[in-house]
């Protein structure tokens, strides 16, 4: 399978020194490039890519502004770059429903596994990343509202255990190893919360855990 990437960002040389990456992979290919949010969002509904890669800080309208539209519209995953090492724009890219995170100056083998991780439903941000990030994320003021447990009615015990440990920041093999079963009924019982639940990848999940209050910050 061909991973199909469209790729945004308003500086031209570094547009171009990810497309020659990408379009060097023989499982990728750029099928398109924008140079703000506006061009990327509508590049993203005339090519149906797999994977989008936004610049945050572009003219117009950004790259949160354009993820978040993106994610809403499209099955399209969206990964954020930036040069800017700040929580705050982790928080506003999750928050839109981006998939992961990358600075600009990510190394080249790096950048490909990122993008082939979101393809295959994942995110691209470490186990001890995601709980510092997510958790932190969960504290702001963002939602006031009261935690929703009864959202987890749909799941089996099952099911709820392999959130919470999701939530924990653990991966496939350690939760295997948690509920003493295979990482193949690991990956059924992920793909079964996704569904059921209505979330696009494990990054969503771990917000979801914190969010119904599954899982408590420490």
């Amino acid at each position: 399978m061909t991973i199909r990437v469209v790729v945004a960002d308003d500086q031209e040389l570094v547009r171009s020194g990810f497309v020659m990456i990408l379009d060097a992979q023989p499982d990728m290919e750029v099928v398109a490039e924008a140079g703000d949010g506006a061009a990327a969002i509508e590049a993203v509904r005339r090519h149906s890519p797999d994977v989008a890669l936004l610049d945050i800080r572009m003219p117009g309208t950004d790259g949160i502004e354009a993820t978040g539209t993106i994610c809403q519209e499209t099955d399209c995953r969206v990964i954020m770059l930036t040069t800017f090492d700040s929580d705050e724009y982790v928080h506003d890219a999750l928050h839109a429903g981006a998939s992961g995170f990358l600075l600009k100056d990510v190394r080249r083998d790096d950048l490909v596994h990122a993008v082939r991780v979101v393809t295959a439903g994942d995110s691209l941000l470490a186990p001890s990343v995601a709980r510092r990030l997510v958790a932190d994320f969960v504290r702001r003021p963002r939602e006031t509202a009261a935690p929703r447990s009864d959202r987890l009615a749909v799941l089996t015990a099952r099911e709820r255990e392999t959130l919470q440990l999701l939530g924990r920041g653990l991966s496939n093999a350690e939760i295997a190893a948690e509920l003493v079963v295979s990482e193949h009924t690991v990956k059924t019982h992920v793909s079964n919360v996704l569904t059921k639940l209505g979330l696009r990848d494990r990054i969503q999940a771990v917000i979801c855990a914190y969010e119904t209050g599954l899982v408590t910050v420490e």
